[in-house]
C-alpha cells in the first residue's frame, strides 16, 4: 500500500511569508508616484489658489494677489532665510528646555505620587495661563534678548510632553510588572527598561503635536515680546503695521513650510526608533 500523502517540504522549499517590514518600505518609497496620493492634495492645492485670486480681487484690502507673495519672497529671499532662522533657533531651542524639563519631572512624578499630587495641578494652571499676557514680564525680568523667546517657546511644548509622558509611564500592563518582579527587577530596571519604553510612543505622539507648536511659540513670543528685531513674528508684525500684506502672507508661508518640515523630520524619527511597535507595522 502506497503512502498517498505529500512529502514534507523542505526548509528551503517553504514559502516564506512576507515580512511586513521589506514590504513597507518599498511601498511607501514609490507611493508617491501613485496619482491617488498626490492627484487629491493637487486638486485641493489649485482650487485653494483660485479661490486666493478670486478672494484678492473682491478684498485687495485683506488678501494680496498670490503672484506678489511669490515676487516678495523671490526678490527677498535672504530675509526670509535670515529671519527663519532666528525663529528656528527659538523655537528648537524653547523645545529642548520644554522637553528636558517635561521629560524629568514625567520621570519623577511616575515614581513619587507625592510629587505627582503636587506638581500636576500647578501643571494644570500653567497650561491654561495665558501666555501672551507673561511675555512683557518675562521681558522685563529677563532683558530684550532670546531667553524670553525661549522661556515662552518650551512653556507652550512643556505641557503636552509632562501629560504624555506621564500617561505612557502609568500604563504599563500589571502582568508585565508582575514578570519583572518576580525577576527582582528594582526600581531602575522597571523604569529603563520597561516605563521608558511603553512611554516612547505616547511621547512622540506629544512631540508630533509640539514640533510645530514649538514655531507657535516663538512667533507669539517675537510679537507680543517688546524689542524684538529679527525673527518672522518681527517681521509679520513690522509689515502689518506698514501695510505690507505679500510681506506678511510671505512670512506666514515660510512659517507654514516650516511647521511642515519639522513634523515631517520628527514622524521619520519616530519610524526609525519606534520600528518594532505596532503602531508603526499597521
Amino acid at each position: 500500500m502506497t503512502d498517498e500523502r505529500a512529502p514534507l517540504a523542505t526548509e528551503s522549499e517553504r514559502p516564506v511569508e512576507p515580512s511586513r517590514f521589506s514590504l513597507r518600505h518599498p511601498k511607501s518609497r514609490i507611493a508617491w508616484i501613485r496619482p491617488s496620493v498626490w492627484a487629491p492634495l493637487l486638486v485641493m492645492l489649485a482650487f485653494l489658489a483660485v479661490l486666493w485670486q478670486w478672494a484678492a480681487q473682491e478684498l485687495p484690502y485683506l488678501l494680496p494677489p498670490l503672484p506678489k507673495i511669490g515676487s516678495s519672497l523671490t526678490t527677498q529671499f535672504g530675509y526670509y532665510v535670515d529671519n527663519a532662522l532666528v525663529t528656528v533657533g527659538e523655537a528648537t531651542g524653547g523645545l529642548a528646555i520644554g522637553f528636558v524639563a517635561a521629560f524629568v519631572l514625567a520621570v519623577l512624578t511616575s515614581e513619587l505620587p507625592l510629587l505627582r499630587r503636587a506638581v500636576m495641578p500647578m501643571a494644570v494652571v500653567l497650561n491654561v495661563t495665558p501666555l501672551v499676557a507673561i511675555a512683557p514680564a518675562l521681558v522685563v525680568a529677563f532683558g530684550f534678548g532670546p531667553l524670553p523667546k525661549l522661556i515662552i517657546a518650551g512653556l507652550i511644548c512643556f505641557f503636552p510632553i509632562l501629560i504624555n509622558t506621564a500617561a505612557g509611564l502609568g500604563s504599563v500592563p500589571l502582568q508585565v510588572l508582575q514578570v519583572y518582579r518576580t525577576m527582582d527587577a528594582g526600581r531602575f530596571e522597571l523604569l529603563w527598561h520597561v516605563r521608558i519604553p511603553n512611554a516612547l510612543p505616547f511621547l512622540f505622539a506629544a512631540l508630533r503635536i509640539v514640533f510645530p507648536l514649538s514655531i507657535v511659540g516663538a512667533v507669539v513670543a517675537e510679537m507680543s515680546a517688546s524689542g524684538s528685531t529679527r525673527g518672522l513674528g518681527t517681521a509679520i508684525s513690522t509689515a502689518s503695521s506698514m501695510n505690507q500684506l505679500p510681506v506678511v502672507y510671505a512670512s506666514i508661508l515660510v512659517l507654514a513650510v516650516m511647521g511642515v518640515l519639522l513634523l515631517l523630520a520628527v514622524t521619520l524619527v519616530e519610524r526609525r526608533v519606534l520600528h518594532w511597535h505596532d503602531s508603526e507595522h499597521n
